[in-house]
């Protein structure tokens, strides 16, 4: 059905205000051709207005057509699953939807694989797909299975409702005990393989607390408030406390078996009938070792 429009506003924006979706999604659908602006096919940046109708025909839920060639078997540890959505603790080494270099064996595909229908929201090679976290980064992330979980889902990490704990280890000791980075992030204009701080990048605020102290590293506890790509590896890095582990942002040669990131805890209200949905990940026995090991300053 056409939608009015109420204010002059960019297109992408409208969208993803009015279906309560991210910006990302918005622009998979408008790119998608599933968007029109008075029967035509409509641009992520133009300007709409109260005189303008918007069609907006988004793709039923259904499972993803089949590759060309089979994806390598991925096998996921479900946590949780229902008929709206699935909570999945993902090893760190897994990819969670297809990119550069990387087009199959990820997340995505042993969503595929597992024969359910997810939400198409965030296009087809995203089926179900919410949030993510960086391949070498470990821990939980929800996916949804319809539009509305996906929709309810988005707008509770919009509206930072959804909450996202990480534990991290870092280099050195932080003198404070709880604090606050808010930094702008951005490619880096030397390296655009990278992100970095700034000026002009996109608002980013990540909050910490302290739980352990070491010899020469430190354990935190890790909150998002954004979700800007590496935003918690660019935030501590920028003041100096890099995560251990980390080869792109830290030191290359520190010892650590791998990125010392964990998606630890997982909170949000359930899409269908909003009661609080609460989840936590142990770490895993690669990181627990390392923790034992900075405790006796080996590395």
């Amino acid at each position: 059905m056409p939608a009015a429009v109420d204010d002059d506003t960019r297109l992408d924006l409208w969208l993803a205000r009015e279906r309560g979706i991210t910006r990302h999604a918005a622009h998979t659908l408008i790119a998608a051709g599933a968007v029109r602006v008075n029967r035509r096919p409509g641009r992520p940046g133009q300007r709409v207005g109260s005189d303008d109708q918007i069609e907006v025909s988004v793709p039923a839920a259904a499972p993803a057509a089949p590759p060309a060639a089979p994806a390598p078997a991925v096998d996921l540890v479900v946590v949780y699953e229902d008929e709206c959505l699935a909570v999945i603790d993902k090893p760190a080494g897994l990819v969670v939807h297809p990119a550069p270099g990387h087009p199959d064996g990820t997340l995505a595909d042993g969503l595929r694989q597992r024969g359910t229908v997810w939400s198409l929201l965030g296009g087809e090679e995203r089926p179900g797909i919410v949030h993510r976290l960086d391949r070498d980064t470990s821990g939980l992330l929800v996916v949804a299975k319809s539009e509305a979980a996906h929709r309810n889902l988005a707008a509770q990490l919009q509206e930072r409702s959804l909450t996202r704990l990480y534990w991290a280890l870092v280099a050195g000791g932080l003198a404070e005990a709880t604090a606050t980075v808010e930094a702008p992030i951005g490619r880096d204009p030397k390296n655009r393989k990278r992100m970095a701080v700034v000026d002009g990048g996109r608002p980013a605020t990540t909050d910490f607390r302290v739980t352990a102290r070491h010899p020469h590293t430190t354990e935190l506890e890790v909150k998002l408030r954004t979700g800007r790509t590496h935003q918690i590896r660019v935030h501590l890095a920028y003041i100096g406390h890099p995560v251990v582990g980390d080869s792109v942002y830290g030191r290359r040669d520190d010892g650590a078996p791998r990125l010392a990131l964990h998606a630890r805890e997982l909170r949000f209200a359930h899409p269908a009938d909003g009661r609080e949905m609460a989840f936590e990940s142990a770490l895993p026995a690669e990181l627990m070792a390392l923790v034992e090991s900075v405790r006796e300053a080996r590395l």
